[in-house]
């Protein structure tokens, strides 16, 4: 047993999972005036997460099922987002009103305290994964401050309790979460520890990881944060500082905080010298602490010294897993605009990013494998290798590369091979977006995003493959896969 000084009782030993950074470039703090927004979702080696769409749904049904408890349903906007194989909800997504949310965990003092409850059979009640309320608050809010209200409320309605990971119970799988929600006019930061949240509007740039960031500058605050506070010890100076109070102090800040602040530099580095653009939102996502008095991983990104944006599984098992999914969403205020997200499979430093329209449908590759009825994260297992899935091919490059013994090198014979790939897409959606305002909706432009998607994914898997030979890596899957 351990305890915790600040709250004098006893807490049951639990090993948190550290996971995803987001980040955002508000209109002030981005090269063109576009909000940017980004995601690293870092989950469990081998979890698959594709892409889902979902049309708008303009009648409420009765209830919603969610994987531990069901809610009164509401009327949703169209969205697509990326979810874990098994999840209903989404790590990330985009709606069509253009509000962009990603979600982390967070390690917090209630957290602890319900954690320490379950393991003496006093299992608190269930509520909603946060993941479920990114894509709740995808489909009820029309702008990132909606979403703020939509998320906070049902939070405080139904609680988060519950497993965030495929075949484990809440008692070991369980986070709270904090939230990055971004539209075409601003962002918004909130952050919870059990039912409470503290929110505040982003700047020009931000970033959030896995730790709580708000101190005493919150726009917004539940209205039993302070009295929680106080239950946990508190000493009550004015305002609260909400990151003071509820971060766990048996959770190590430098898991996170060294993330957090490698966002920070590199989006900051990037609005002084004129704004973030496209390409400084990947170097974000994309980064292994090269550009630092680090100089980058010791050996190579595969055999990692620290947590970084670009998660990498460690062999001594201390990054939990992978960067799963990354995606950057570019959000304009022009109605005429050609909405589109950037979505990356698997580590984003072994790929490129897919441009995907929500006005297009996507390609079955990009929705493999297909969603599985909600249910408790503890009923499913591993998923399995499919060819058929463009994340499970991506996949197995990472595989591939890692299984060589030559990591470096055949990391930057894929990037020789996938930057050009990058730069040529980048062309092709700029000039698909001059069209569509000029037809915006038209039918053969509909079916032109949808060509190009297809074209994106096939370019990647053939110039995947022949980094891969370049740097003389043999294609394979990891066993753990079949």
């Amino acid at each position: 047993m351990i305890r915790t000084a600040a709250a004098g009782v006893p807490q049951s030993v639990w090993s948190p999972s550290w996971s995803c950074d987001s980040a955002v470039a508000t209109p002030a703090g981005s090269a063109t005036g576009v909000t940017i927004f980004g995601k690293n979702s870092d989950r469990p080696a081998g979890e698959a997460q594709p892409l889902r769409q979902r049309a708008a749904r303009p009648e409420a049904g009765s209830t919603v099922r969610l994987a531990q408890i069901e809610i009164d349903d509401a009327p949703a906007f169209a969205h697509l987002g990326s979810a874990p194989f098994w999840c209903w909800g989404y790590e990330s997504g985009v709606n069509e009103h253009r509000v962009a949310i990603g979600n982390e965990a967070l390690f917090t003092r209630p957290l602890r305290a319900a954690v320490d409850a379950a393991g003496r059979g006093q299992e608190p009640e269930p509520g909603i994964l946060g993941m479920e309320l990114v894509r709740l608050g995808l489909e009820r809010a029309a702008t990132a401050h909606e979403a703020v209200a939509v998320i906070t409320g049902l939070l405080e309605r139904h609680g988060q309790w519950g497993s965030g990971k495929f075949g484990e119970s809440a008692a070991t799988g369980a986070y709270d979460n904090s939230f990055l929600i971004a539209d075409p006019n601003e962002a918004w930061i909130v952050e919870t520890a059990g039912r409470e949240w503290a929110a505040r509007r982003a700047g020009a740039v931000d970033s959030i990881s896995n730790e709580p960031s708000i101190r005493t500058a919150a726009d917004l605050l539940s209205d039993g944060a302070t009295d929680l506070a106080r239950g946990f010890g508190w000493a009550e100076p004015t305002p609260l500082d909400f990151a003071a109070a509820f971060a766990d102090p048996l959770v190590p800040l430098q898991v996170s905080h060294i993330r957090r602040a490698r966002s920070a530099e590199l989006l900051e580095r990037g609005r002084a010298a004129g704004g973030v653009d496209l390409a400084g939102m990947r170097g974000v996502l994309r980064d292994h602490l090269e550009d630092s008095f680090l100089g980058g991983p010791y050996f190579d990104a595969a055999n990692p010294d620290f947590l970084t944006l670009c998660m990498h599984e460690a062999p001594s098992g201390f990054t939990w897993g992978n960067t799963a999914s990354s995606m950057i969403a570019e959000l304009s205020t022009d109605p005429a605009d050609l909405g589109v997200v950037w979505w990356g499979a698997v580590t984003p430093c072994t790929t490129a990013y897919v441009p995907v329209f929500p006005a297009a449908v996507l390609p079955p590759d990009l929705t493999t494998p297909a969603a599985r009825p909600a249910a408790p994260p503890s009923t499913f297992g591993q998923d399995r290798f499919d060819p058929a899935s463009f994340w499970w091919r991506t996949q197995r490059a990472l595989d591939s590369a890692r299984a060589s013994g030559h990591f470096a090198e055949v990391q930057a014979a894929l990037r020789a091979r996938l930057t050009p790939v990058e730069a040529e897409l980048e062309a092709r959606v700029a000039e698909l977006r001059e069209l569509w305002r000029d037809e915006p909706g038209a039918a053969p432009l509909v079916e032109r995003a949808a060509t190009l998607t297809a074209d994106a994914v096939a370019s990647i898997d053939r110039e995947t493959e022949a980094g891969l030979r370049d740097a003389g890596a043999e294609s394979r899957v990891d066993s753990r896969w079949y």
